[in-house]
């Protein structure tokens, strides 16, 4: 299984972005999906999830709550985070993450990561 991160960028405060993650490998659908986040200087927090399956269910940071969405293509083996109204305390390195079944709020129990992408928010 490969994870491969992109969309990141520079975009202005109250600005949109659209993070992708594509997944390589077998049974795309049975995965989870997660995001997380670095900013420089600080640690690694959760940013939202999605669960397996077609419906799957979502969770998100309080931070982010209303302003991102996650969302999945299983036909494209692609998860998405849709990024809007975006604030200068977004900037980080986004990270996806896979874990079968169920999504975790724990970077510890995910199983294959992409590459990270960059978003920079800043007028």
């Amino acid at each position: 299984v490969q994870l491969q991160a992109s969309g990141g960028g520079l975009v202005q405060p109250g600005g949109s972005l659209r993070l992708s993650c594509l997944y390589s490998g077998r049974s795309f659908s049975a995965y989870a999906v997660a995001w997380f986040r670095q900013a420089p200087g600080k640690g690694r927090e959760f940013v939202a999830a999605i669960n397996s399956g077609a419906g799957g269910g979502t969770n998100y940071a309080d931070s982010v709550k209303g302003r991102f969405t996650v969302s999945r293509d299983n036909t494209k083996a692609m998860v998405y985070l849709q990024m809007n109204n975006l604030k200068p305390e977004d900037t980080a390195v986004y990270y996806c993450a896979a874990r079968l079944f169920l999504y975790s709020r724990d970077w510890g129990q995910y199983d294959y990561f992409g590459q990270g992408t960059l978003v920079t928010v800043s007028s």
